[in-house]
């Protein structure tokens, strides 16, 4: 039986509509506040870069049951089965979640010899590609991590290896932002990976991709670290998914990170990351200090 082939599906923001620019005394476009829209579009082409890769059609929320994640109403050019050019929007993290967990210690044979052991970052700490990750002026020595992120398609809870691949709707990428010299002293990580913009994801989540041998690593200012591979987790995808939903309830939209088993470095003011992990593609993201330290009392 032949396997389904992928298919990239991604949250995005469509450019203000024609109506809301017009002309200044200066002959220059002037455009207003762009309405807060997001829409789903998906992609089944092979070659991501390809033309056929750059033209994606509105599809309905892969969401359903999740208000959060609901298309906003269609308009012109964006109604359900129009096909969209890739310049005209622009990416956002792959899903509005309400839960975005890491696992810690997830790394080979050390990794599962312990018991596995998860920890909650922020939703609000998610950010999407070409956002900045923000560093503030006090937080120490801060490290990059890809990962390959689960993103959840139902609400699940009491899993099995049997049933776990059926509450995941894709894969997307993660960056695990952390703050090292705090997690010495967080012994709950909060500080330290629940930062504003200390979980970029996307640019999309791609389904039906087998997660068992996939190519992770970072590129930090150009320079390529050392790769590893999903197959050095200690603890797999589907254990994962069993592990968690023992004890909550996933929900439609959640992301899972499910370990970085490659080499970082770190990161400061100025810098660009790249984490890519195979059969998904590249997340970028500029790093900056931190835009609320300039902000006025």
């Amino acid at each position: 039986m032949t396997s389904p082939l992928p298919r990239r599906i991604a949250r995005v923001r469509p450019a203000p509509p024609r109506s809301m620019t017009s002309q200044s005394f200066t002959g220059l476009p002037v455009t207003s506040k762009a309405p807060d829209e997001q829409f789903f579009v998906a992609n089944d082409a092979a070659v991501f870069d390809s033309p056929a890769g750059t033209r994606w059609t509105v599809v309905d929320s892969p969401f359903g049951a999740s208000r959060a994640n609901a298309n906003s109403p269609a308009r012109e050019g964006w109604e359900l089965g129009d096909v969209v050019s890739q310049d005209a929007f622009t990416f956002l993290a792959p899903s509005v979640p309400a839960n975005v967990f890491g696992m810690a210690h997830n790394t080979g044979q050390p990794g599962r010899d312990l018991p596995p052991q998860a920890f909650h970052k922020a939703a609000s700490s998610v950010i999407g590609p070409g956002e900045a990750i923000q560093l503030s002026s006090t937080v120490g020595y801060v490290d990059p991590e890809a990962e390959l992120t689960v993103v959840v398609g139902r609400a699940a809870r009491g899993l099995t290896l049997e049933t776990a691949s059926s509450a995941i709707l894709g894969y997307t990428i993660g960056n695990d932002v952390s703050a090292r010299d705090l997690q010495k002293t967080d012994e709950l990580w909060i500080s330290a990976k629940s930062q504003d913009t200390f979980t970029p994801a996307g640019p999309w989540i791609v389904t039906n991709l087998d997660d068992s041998n996939l190519e992770i690593g970072i590129v930090h200012n150009g320079k390529e670290l050392q790769t590893a591979s999903s197959a050095d987790l200690g603890w797999k995808v589907d254990e994962i998914m069993v592990y968690l939903t023992s004890f909550m309830t996933l929900q439609p939209g959640d992301l899972v990170l499910t370990g970085f088993p490659a080499e970082c470095a770190r990161i400061q003011p100025g810098d660009t990351v790249v984490c890519r992990v195979e059969g998904i593609g590249e997340l970028h993201n500029p790093v900056t200090s931190a835009a609320w330290e300039e902000l006025p009392a």
